[in-house]
């Protein structure tokens, strides 16, 4: 991941990362010389982001307050637990956590889970007698349901008050619901039809189900540890929000995420009101393997080899996945309650499973004008532990090779939903479509812009090419799509800016005795900013993003979910332009965009969207009706216009897409892999966006061959 232009960096954590380890040695918390594991935690990132972030902050009484108010405010997010009195009395901590992150002993964390764990029987007592009896959902009454916009109750009477909007609130949605699926299906026959009075209970028993499940991972998955890390990350969040803390676990998980392989038993999980379920295995997996796991059983209980079990109640999916995988060739016990109700221990021993999804993969969408290659590229992944592992700059290079065998006149890269990765990728990957240049600039907070270039003089693809990128494309996506846009290579096509996250991070492990230069360590890992990222033309991708060349009406456009809605993002500026030289064959971008303009002027679709988004994004943001005859108008307006928007997912003609040849048959021997790969086909098929991108590729086909044309003697 590293490149020689990254030695100034690395000089940089070296240094800071002795330095740190040096004043690190001999504090204590409470005036004594062993510090425990939390006190050890705190300190070492405290003066990792002191030393080393990109904008660090002075750990002062101001900062100390505002992580008080964020703290408290993650910890509660509903405002449903705290009273005001609880708040009053651990203002006494408010300006003594930069004291704990600066080498005090950590005793704020210890103070709120106290009180946490005080409030939380009292609130489980409150739901439980609330929902006990029915609701009048005739009386005129809103619930504010954005917590930014209340206080903490001011004492029990509140608190209960607010509980009991609340889970009125949750009832009314579920209420309404049965209503309706009632009113379809009676006069059907062998359907029963319930009083409104069993409708109700039946909606507040489903409620009360989802609190039990609630409460049940407040008592045994948010535990004291859990709420320090939660913590940690509200003070490593607070200078920008890309830097995170992650414990050992959350650290191999996201290793796993970024390489496209773990060490498992090979079986999916789904989340159900019972627990969690297995919900498919992998063909030659170890669950596969041993005959023993079937779907639909419940795991219960995790052990590593022949230590003490966890108890998955109150876990989640993800939880579940974390403690199952785990290193190669070690031994996992699942607990596993089957179909008959029996129950069975099984034990396992992990091994590498490979997801294929989180792999580049490619078709071909043909519509009678030209054959488009498409080229789905989901993250910028790399496996970092394995010189020998899969890198995606590898794989796309392998797809256009097919493609091209394919005889193609045109590529999409489709880069929607991407968020990023390997650094040393994309600049290999832009170098895939042009000449050697500059690819980006990255600048640390003291050091010149240092530019990372591709070196390759050879071009494996020179054919007409565009981008498909959303709000959510971000990092190397961005650094991708802006790299191409400069040197003028393709079209940007999608939302009007990806999301606009600019800034590099590295993966810094919290162990002072290595001077913090292992990626891994039993305290934990900080995912840290170092650097910044900056277009070659001088132009910094953060905040702002990548303004598509081609903009298409979008769903999410104003849902506040980019960088720039982030109230710790850092600040976008500039750099000096790099010397470079655009792409050779020119492409006239206004008659592209007029003929797109035209087309989603007219595309009833486009038209919907356009005019639908906003009013949504407004509907979610707003006080909520308690009254059935008001809450029934509201969501009336809103279903209607949700049924017109999940309309748009099938166009009128399906596009032409399909498998590569050596594809169509690719995961004959796994169902299941099989199955989720012809449904990724048919999602293309009816895809607005990639349809509309055709119709731009298609213009370009043209606008290239006539210029290629005219060139001729």
């Amino acid at each position: 991941m590293f490149s020689r232009r990254s030695i100034p960096v690395l000089l940089l954590v070296m240094v800071a990362g002795v330095f740190i380890a040096f004043r690190s040695m001999g504090t204590g918390g409470g005036g004594n010389n062993t510090p425990t594991k939390y006190d050890k935690i705190l300190h070492n990132v405290g003066e990792m982001l002191e030393q080393v972030h990109y904008s660090p902050k002075t750990f002062n009484d101001n900062f100390s307050r505002e992580i008080f108010k964020k703290y408290l405010a993650t910890v509660d997010q509903d405002k449903s637990m705290f009273l005001q009195s609880d708040i009053q009395e651990l203002k006494k901590f408010e300006t003594r956590i930069d004291d704990e992150i600066l080498g005090a002993s950590v005793s704020f964390v210890p103070a709120v889970s106290e009180v946490f764990k005080k409030r939380m029987p009292e609130a489980e007592a409150l739901y439980k007698e609330i929902l006990s009896k029915p609701f009048d959902f005739t009386a005129d009454e809103t619930l504010v349901g954005d917590p930014t916009k209340r206080e903490f109750a001011k004492n029990e009477t509140d608190r209960k008050e607010f509980w009991r909007k609340r889970l009125k609130y949750l009832t009314l949605v579920r209420y309404v619901d049965l209503m309706d699926v009632q009113d379809k299906n009676k006069g059907k026959a062998g359907y029963v039809v319930r009083s409104n009075e069993d409708l109700e209970k039946d909606a507040r028993d489903r409620v009360l189900r989802i609190m039990n499940k609630t409460f049940d991972r407040y008592k045994f998955k948010f535990t004291d540890e859990e709420r320090f890390n939660l913590f940690v990350n509200t003070i490593t969040s607070s200078l920008d929000p890309h830097t995170d803390y992650f414990p050992p676990v959350d650290k191999r998980y996201f290793d796993e995420e970024m390489s496209g392989k773990f060490y498992g038993i090979g079986a999916s999980l789904r989340q159900e009101e019972g627990g969690i379920k297995i919900a498919s295995i992998l063909t030659g997996s170890p669950a596969w393997k041993s005959g023993e796991l079937t779907v639909g059983d419940l795991i219960v209980k995790v052990a590593q080899a022949e230590a003490e079990p966890v108890d998955l109640t109150g876990y989640d999916v993800q939880d579940a996945v974390k403690i199952i995988r785990g290193k190669k060739g070690t031994e996992v016990r699942l607990t596993v309650k089957k179909t008959d109700g029996s129950l069975k221990v099984i034990t396992l021993i992990r091994d590498e499973i490979v997801q294929d999804e989180t792999f580049a993969r490619s078709s071909i969408v043909s519509n009678g004008k030209s054959k488009i290659g498409f080229i789905y590229l989901p993250e910028f992944y790399a496996d970092f532990d394995d010189p020998k592992g899969r890198r995606c700059a590898d794989d796309v290079a392998k797809e256009i090779n097919r493609l091209k065998e394919e005889k193609v006149d045109g590529i999409i890269m489709d880069l929607r939903n991407n968020g990023g990765g390997s650094l040393y990728d994309v600049v290999k990957m832009v170098g895939l479509f042009v000449e050697e240049g500059p690819i980006v600039q990255v600048k640390d907070r003291d050091g010149k812009p240092s530019i990372l270039r591709d070196r390759d003089r050879t071009v494996l693809y020179d054919g007409p090419l565009a981008v498909m990128v959303n709000e959510f494309s971000a990092s190397a996506s961005e650094i991708f799509a802006a790299a191409i846009q400069d040197y003028k290579r393709g079209i940007i096509i999608g939302s009007t800016t990806t999301y606009g996250k600019g800034t590099v991070q590295r993966n810094i492990g919290l162990d002072k005795d290595l001077g913090f230069m292992t990626a891994n360590s039993e305290l934990g890992t900080v995912k840290l900013t170092l650097q910044k990222f900056y277009r070659i033309n001088g132009g910094s991708t953060q905040l702002r993003g990548v303004a598509s060349d081609i903009v298409l009406p979008d769903l999410y456009e104003y849902s506040n979910l980019r960088e720039k809605d982030e109230k710790d993002a850092l600040p976008w500026d500039e750099i000096q332009k790099a010397d470079y030289s655009t792409w050779k064959y020119g492409v006239e971008m206004n008659s592209l965009r007029n003929n797109s303009t035209v087309r989603t002027a007219n595309n009833p679709a486009f038209k919907l969207i356009k005019t639908n988004t906003e009013w949504l994004a407004r509907e979610n943001d707003k006080v909520y009706s308690l009254g059935i005859n008001k809450y029934r108008e509201e969501k009336k307006k809103v279903d209607a216009t949700v049924k017109q928007l999940e309309s748009l997912n099938k166009l009128a003609k399906e596009l032409d897409v399909t498998a590569l040849p050596a594809d169509v048959n690719k995961y004959a021997n796994d169902k299941d892999k099989d199955e989720r790969f012809k449904a990724w086909l048919k999602g293309l098929q009816n895809d607005i966006y990639l349809d509309e991108t055709v119709n731009v590729m298609n213009d370009l086909v043209n606008q290239r061959n006539l210029a290629i044309a005219n060139k001729l003697p």
